[in-house]
C-alpha cells in the first residue's frame, strides 16, 4: 500500500470531505452523528472551523469567527461553497511550505509538515466520515489516507485525549481489521456506527 503523506494527503481528505458534503441528502443536515450531540450540519461547521484554524495559524489571517468546539448550525446558506472557501486556501498554505520544514504552526503547536498535514487531513476526513455516515452515505474512508492519517493519530491522540478530552476512548477492533477501521476505533469512533445507535 502507498504511504500518502504531506500536502498529498491533506488534498484527499478534502476532496473527502467536499464529496460527502455535497452528496448530503435533502433534510440530511439535521441528521444525529458519531459526534455525540451534533448534526451533520454541526459537524461540517466544526470541521470548516477546524481548517481555517490550520490555514491561519501558517498565514496569520482568518482565524475562525467562532469556537469550533461550540458549531452551532451556523452554515445555513452556502455551506459547500463556505466548506470550499477555507479548503482551498489551506491547501494552498501548505503547499507554499517547504517540503523539508520542520516547524509548522499549527492549532496544536510547531510540528514537522508530514505530521502537520497529516493532523490537518485527520479532521477532514474523519469528519467527513461522520456525515457520510450520518446521512445513510456509502462513502469509506480510503485505506491509503487512513494509513497515511495513522501517523499523526498514534502522535497527537494520546496526548490530545487525556489533556483535552476530544476524544473519546479508543475502542478494541477485532484482529485483521482494516487501517480505517483500526483508526476509527482508536479515535474513539465504532467503525460500525449507523444513526439507529445515537
Amino acid at each position: 500500500m502507498t504511504n500518502v503523506q504531506g500536502v498529498e494527503l491533506l488534498v484527499r481528505a478534502h476532496t473527502y470531505l467536499r464529496e460527502v458534503a455535497a452528496a448530503v441528502p435533502e433534510g440530511g443536515w439535521g441528521a444525529p452523528t458519531p459526534c455525540s450531540e451534533w448534526t451533520a450540519r454541526q459537524v461540517l461547521n466544526h470541521a470548516r472551523l477546524d481548517q481555517q484554524a490550520y490555514g491561519a495559524a501558517i498565514t496569520g489571517a482568518g482565524m475562525p469567527e467562532s469556537d469550533p468546539f461550540q458549531p452551532v448550525d451556523g452554515l445555513t446558506a452556502d455551506a459547500q461553497g463556505a466548506l470550499d472557501k477555507v479548503l482551498r486556501e489551506v491547501a494552498g498554505a501548505y503547499a507554499q511550505l517547504s517540503a523539508d520544514a520542520a516547524e509548522v504552526p499549527t492549532p496544536l503547536g510547531p510540528l514537522p509538515l508530514p505530521l502537520a498535514a497529516a493532523a490537518a487531513a485527520m479532521d477532514a476526513a474523519v469528519h467527513a466520515w461522520d456525515i457520510a455516515v450520518a446521512t445513510g452515505q456509502d462513502a469509506p474512508l480510503d485505506e491509503e489516507v487512513a494509513d497515511g492519517i495513522w501517523l499523526a493519530a498514534q502522535s497527537l491522540v494520546g496526548h490530545l485525549r487525556d489533556s483535552f478530552g476530544v476524544f473519546a476512548p479508543a475502542r478494541e477492533v477485532p484482529e485483521g481489521s482494516g487501517r480505517t477501521e483500526t483508526l476509527l476505533a482508536f479515535l474513539g469512533r465504532d467503525p460500525h456506527w449507523t444513526p439507529a445507535a445515537s
